[in-house]
């Protein structure tokens, strides 16, 4: 079972999905799953997580994803908090999510199912 409000999945980005599946399946085992060909998924890491494809420089390359299932409500708590909306609430396949700049400059998700 998934507890809300813990980091839930880790997203990485990549310049190249198929040296990075290589690399992460013959070294750690990691087992992945094609979404597209834009992202894909990986599992048996001790966290589930993924890579999105990109042609930009990657200079913090990590995005961590929190899970909660109100976005609209921890939304609110974030804005209240001071914090800024970087990327609005936006659907994909099996859920929706979005993302925020906390205190620190850093930038995490929050996402639920649909």
């Amino acid at each position: 079972m998934t507890t809300n409000i813990h980091i839930n999945y880790i997203e990485f980005k990549a310049n190249d999905l198929e040296k990075i599946k290589t690399f992460y399946t013959s070294v750690f085992g990691w087992k992945f799953t094609d979404y597209g060909d834009q992202y894909i998924a990986f599992e048996n890491a001790g966290i589930e997580g993924g890579f999105q494809l990109t042609d930009e420089a990657i200079v913090n390359g990590v995005l961590v994803i929190l899970r909660h299932p109100n976005l609209e409500e921890i939304q609110s708590k974030i804005e209240e908090a001071g914090c800024t909306i970087s990327v609005p609430i936006f659907n994909f396949p099996g859920g929706k999510r979005f993302q925020f700049i906390d205190p620190s400059g850093n930038e995490l998700a929050v996402w639920t199912e649909l």
